[in-house]
């Protein structure tokens, strides 16, 4: 990159970074208008470059990447294609720039790196439909399974090895999953039945007392991301808003979308304070800025 280059992305970088911090909190706007993804649209996730990234650009089996505008707008352009037979969901992460994505059709979590390589990190034919993923500090990560026909679902973990193992089965349909700040719990929703479970983690991942967090009187649960607090973010499918939760359960606040059907949340921007959010009734991304920044800003 020459100078002119290096000297146009601070400038953009700097003018971005202002207009976030001007924006009143919790009040949703548009990112990426209607239909530029299509109904399967979920992930997102924010990468290593601060673009972000999300399932289904145009249509199911892809990947799209979202460039932040001057404006305050996002540009979506496709940046990978899934192999045949594949369909991603959740995305993360991982601190070296790896890609990580739940695969729902092929049973599959996906590597891909920055070049947009694509490989099997982990399979299991054992599962239903790997929906969503939360990467744990210490490098783990925990895969929500549903099981839609039946109102069923289960809970993975696959070892930074890629091997998998199943946590719990016989659960409600499992979607949101995602890991505390200090990595010693574990949050996991049913959208069905409206719960949200926690468990407290052990230092080989492993799960134990359970327990009720809380559960919603209507309308579903869908992707969910902690900020440097603990508070969840929940997106509430069919009720358009994100649920704001304390780790102890309390209802914070509920934020209000343009968009009825939100699939998922995650945490961006400079200071790690925008949330965005995915809607599949409009194909489109919301965008609003939380008070405080994503568990995984600045790692």
């Amino acid at each position: 990159m020459n100078l002119r280059h290096c000297l146009f992305a601070a400038i953009l970088a700097s003018t971005a970074s202002a207009s976030e911090a001007a924006e009143p909190e919790y009040v949703a706007r548009d990112y990426v208008g209607d239909g530029v993804f299509s109904r399967g649209i979920e992930g997102p996730a924010v990468g290593p470059d601060g673009h972000l990234y999300l399932v289904s650009f145009g249509r199911d089996g892809t990947i799209g990447r979202v460039r932040a505008q001057a404006d305050g707008s996002g540009k979506a352009e496709l940046f990978v294609e899934l192999p045949a037979g594949s369909t991603g969901n959740g995305i993360r992460f991982a601190p070296d720039g790896a890609m990580y994505v739940a695969d729902y059709s092929g049973h599959n979590v996906l590597r891909i790196d920055a070049e947009g390589s694509v490989e099997v990190f982990a399979h299991d034919p054992r599962m239903h439909q790997p929906n969503d993923i939360a990467l744990a500090p210490d490098g783990r990560l925990y895969a929500s399974d549903p099981d839609w026909k039946n109102g069923g679902g289960q809970l993975w973990r696959i070892d930074r090895d890629g091997s998998v193992h199943l946590l719990e089965t016989g659960m409600g349909t499992t979607n949101g999953v995602e890991v505390s700040p200090d990595g010693k719990h574990l949050y996991v929703n049913e959208s069905v039945q409206r719960n949200l479970w926690a468990y407290d983690l052990d230092g080989s991942g492993n799960v134990s007392n359970k327990r009720l967090l809380m559960s919603f009187p209507d309308h579903g649960l869908d992707g969910m991301r902690t900020d440097v607090d603990g508070n969840l973010h929940i997106a509430r499918y069919g009720a358009g808003t994100v649920a704001v939760v304390s780790p102890e359960g309390r209802l914070l606040r509920e934020v209000r979308l343009k968009g009825e059907k939100p699939t998922n949340v995650a945490f961006g921007g400079e200071d790690g304070r925008t949330v965005y959010v995915t809607l599949q009734d409009r194909g489109a991304v919301e965008v609003f800025r939380s008070a405080r920044p994503g568990r995984e800003h600045g790692r």
